[in-house]
């Protein structure tokens, strides 16, 4: 079980409909069928079409004489009202299993009496799926809805509706019934943080390579105007054997990174391949829940040691934040990584977002298709470090057909080529997807930094 939860409050959404009775479809097929069996019996001089048609004439009339009354004394009236609502309680922790659920109550009543209510359910982001219940279990229904994925969703949609005696008489539907939460992704601790090439920060707890206040030892120098006295070293004076001379003590800078986390949202696809072209794929981890896993993980590591830390989501360019220290801009910054959905388009930028000098870019995506490599390597070309996090999950193609598999080879070998691109162009690779190799990967990209 992971630490990561979802927003704890309480979220109901609730719906009023009124309406009148309606025949259903099957007491209206009566009626017809009924009509034209007695007429072909009129017509033919039969027995056997009567038969067929009586008796269905004869229980549309009945269904006709049992139509659904109000409890009120206002006879006549076939109004009634349709009241809905749903409301989800308690804490998810999201698993790639799918194995953490969260509780959903479920409220429909109707103010006259129906032998049976409707419910059209759509829980979890599934098909939605229909169920016939009795009054006084559909006034409370409480069930729980597996949590696969982080980040904002719809938890349960209901649409209910009234259905008379025999299910002759039925009510109008009334209007839909949600509640949508905001699930945190997991926030994995990095122990090992890659760092730019050049830190340009003038606060932080990096080592730098220039000389300044609060680091490790560099040299030892001659006396300068603006030294400080508390820097002198009497011991290295007197071996000099100098009066006129002073020595000092002289030590390497701290500094902080820019860090800049570039999340393409444009797409989300899960590990089955036979769903991406499905309105409602099965639960499973997708490609999105590991770009919020990633990002939210590094987001934390980094401003942990103070630095600075911006955002930025390929499929919306207006949702940008500049790298900022402070525990406010963290929770931002997190804020805007909880709120990332798949937009599905496919425009082109005209200008790659603007970068802080010397920062290193984070590059989260399936690079499916050439923008985040064709900015990948335009930012790498401008001196920065860009390390390209594969977020793609593992390939399940056991359902696809011989022609779905061709197709898929040749995704794979498009895509294939443009990390061999990146990595040609000076982008260093991280795969996500498996906890070893991610972690080896991170130990490599810290090793050659300190190198």
């Amino acid at each position: 079980m992971t630490d990561s939860a979802d927003h704890p409050h309480t979220e109901r959404r609730h719906t009023a409909t009124r309406g009148g009775w309606t025949l259903s479809p099957a007491l209206a097929g009566a009626v017809v069928v009924g009509m034209v069996g007695v007429v072909a019996a009129f017509v033919m001089t039969r027995v056997e079409p009567a038969l067929v048609g009586a008796p269905l004439l004869l229980a549309a009339a009945l269904s006709w004489d049992r139509r659904p009354r109000r409890l009120d004394d206002s006879a006549g009236s076939d109004e009634l009202r349709t009241e809905t609502s749903v409301a989800s309680t308690g804490r998810a922790h999201p698993a790639p299993d799918g194995s953490t659920a969260l509780t959903v109550d479920i409220h429909a009543v109707v103010t006259q009496r129906p032998d049976a209510i409707q419910l059209r359910l759509a829980l979890g982001g599934a098909a939605p799926v229909d169920a016939v219940l009795t009054p006084r279990a559909a006034a409370r229904t409480t069930g729980e809805v597996p949590v696969v994925h982080s980040g904002p969703q719809r938890v349960a949609e209901v649409a209910a509706r009234a259905i008379g005696a025999d299910a002759a008489w039925v009510a109008a539907p009334g209007e839909e019934a949600s509640v949508e939460r905001v699930v945190r992704p997991r926030r994995l601790p990095l122990r090992r943080l890659p760092l730019p090439a050049r830190l340009l920060g003038l606060t932080g707890q990096h080592v730098s390579t220039r000389p300044g206040d609060g680091g490790e030892f560099r040299d030892i120098d001659l006396f300068h105007p603006g030294d400080r006295l508390r820097r002198i070293d009497w011991r290295a004076t007197a071996r000099a054997g100098r009066s006129d001379e002073l020595y000092v003590r002289r030590t390497t800078a701290t500094s902080d990174a820019a860090v800049h986390v570039v999340l393409d949202a444009r797409d989300d696809v899960t590990g089955i391949v036979a769903d991406w072209s499905r309105a409602y794929p099965r639960p499973a981890l997708s490609s999105l829940d590991l770009a919020r896993e990633a990002a939210a993980s590094l987001t934390v590591a980094y401003a942990a040691v103070g630095d600075r830390v911006g955002f930025d989501d390929l499929g919306e360019s207006r949702r940008v934040l500049p790298p900022r220290a402070g525990a406010r801009h963290r929770e931002r910054v997190l804020r805007e990584i909880e709120l990332t959905t798949a937009t599905g388009t496919t425009f082109q930028r005209v200008r790659s977002p603007r970068l802080s000098p010397g920062a290193i870019v984070y590059v989260l995506s399936t690079f499916l298709d050439d923008q985040p490599s064709t900015l990948a390597l335009g930012w790498r070309a401008s001196g920065h470090r860009v390390i390209a996090i594969d977020v793609l999950p593992v390939r399940d193609a056991r359902e696809l057909t011989a022609r779905e598999r061709l197709a898929l080879r040749t995704v794979e070998l498009e895509r294939r080529l443009r990390l061999r691109r990146l990595e040609a162009g000076g982008v260093e690779l991280l795969g996500w997807q498996d906890p070893v190799a991610r972690e080896a990967g991170l130990r490599a990209l810290t090793a050659g930094r300190r190198g």
